[in-house]
């Protein structure tokens, strides 16, 4: 399991520890410090879309009107921080985020 996220993220890290805490072989990546592949972002955008940027934050608000009115792609190699985190592989399952279906789904005992 791969966590893409931020080190210096409050949630990121919650979610990390919670996967650890279950015994689960997790990985984090901070996209800052190593951004996705054009790839990488591609996936991600096919199973997410628009969802994949945090549109809320302080970073979304603070690009420039050319790259706000960009595509998703463009936003996020621009200025990885813009991405909806944590962004949760699990062999071929994404979730998105750290909320309640997210935590019970991959918080779950395993079998």
């Amino acid at each position: 399991m791969i966590i893409f996220g931020l080190r210096t993220c409050a949630v990121c890290q919650r979610c990390l520890k919670a996967l650890e805490a279950t015994g689960r072989d997790v990985s984090f990546r901070d996209v800052r410090a190593e951004p996705l592949s054009e790839a990488e972002l591609a996936e991600l955008i096919v199973e997410f879309g628009d969802r994949l940027v945090d549109r809320t934050s302080n970073d979304y608000r603070a690009l420039n009107d050319w790259l706000k009115n960009s595509e998703a792609e463009a936003q996020i190699s621009a200025q990885p921080k813009v991405m909806t985190r944590p962004v949760i592989r699990d062999h071929d399952e994404f979730y998105l985020g750290w909320d309640d279906a997210v935590q019970k789904a991959l918080t779950r005992q395993r079998e």
